[in-house]
């Protein structure tokens, strides 16, 4: 593998054992080809390289991770189909009023609960199997309006390297349509419910 990559041999070690500070592009490059890694897990190489830097580099990357004023009125602007922004670990950065009512909590302790009861799914999530996901389908169970069947499109934008925009839609008239219409509704009750609440703590 070693000869495949064009590296001597305890410099391969040296990678394989996860030191990549300092690695040039060319020998990822080389490292990538010999290993036949697809887009998504050459990316993923190329992170963990990065990763690997010397802390100023990773401070330098840092600042570009936020979610700025101008993209957060992108995803509010988008009032009929829920969409946030995830960042390369898919952490949610931000999100709309859709996108919160969907997933409200319940996705970091379902994540929980599978962990502790589920040997399979610990194992498949502690993997890490790296691949892209811009389209496709996507099966969500709401508690308070049931099954939904949507579609997602991940976007990035070119000005914040790093940033993914994620919107789910659904065809026009299907049952996820109108569930999605029944989730703006009950984003809104609670919204106003929460602001009422509010409202009613400073008066006393």
């Amino acid at each position: 593998m070693a000869l495949l990559a064009g590296v001597s041999i305890d410099y391969y070690v040296r990678m394989e054992r996860g030191n990549l500070a300092g690695t040039s592009a060319g020998v990822l490059e080389g490292l990538a080809r010999a290993l036949q890694l697809d887009e998504a897990e050459r990316t993923h190489l190329f992170d963990l390289a990065r990763a690997a830097e010397p802390g100023p580099v990773r401070q330098r990357r840092s600042k570009t991770s936020g979610v700025t004023a101008g993209v957060q009125l992108v995803l509010d602007a988008i009032t009929d189909a829920p969409a946030w922004i995830r960042n390369a670990r898919h952490d949610m950065l931000a999100a709309n009023q859709l996108a919160r009512a969907l997933y409200v909590e319940q996705l970091i302790e379902l994540i929980g609960e599978l962990a502790t009861c589920s040997e399979v799914f610990r194992t498949r999530w502690a993997a890490h199997n790296v691949r892209f996901h811009r389209t496709g389908h996507k099966k969500i169970r709401h508690p308070a309006v049931g099954k939904l069947e949507l579609n997602f499109e991940a976007m990035e934008f070119p000005a914040h390297p790093g940033l993914i925009l994620l919107v789910y839609t659904a065809p026009k008239d299907s049952p996820a349509a109108d569930g999605l219409k029944l989730l703006a509704t009950w984003a809104a009750t609670l919204e106003e419910a929460g602001e009422l609440a509010a409202h009613h703590g400073q008066k006393h």
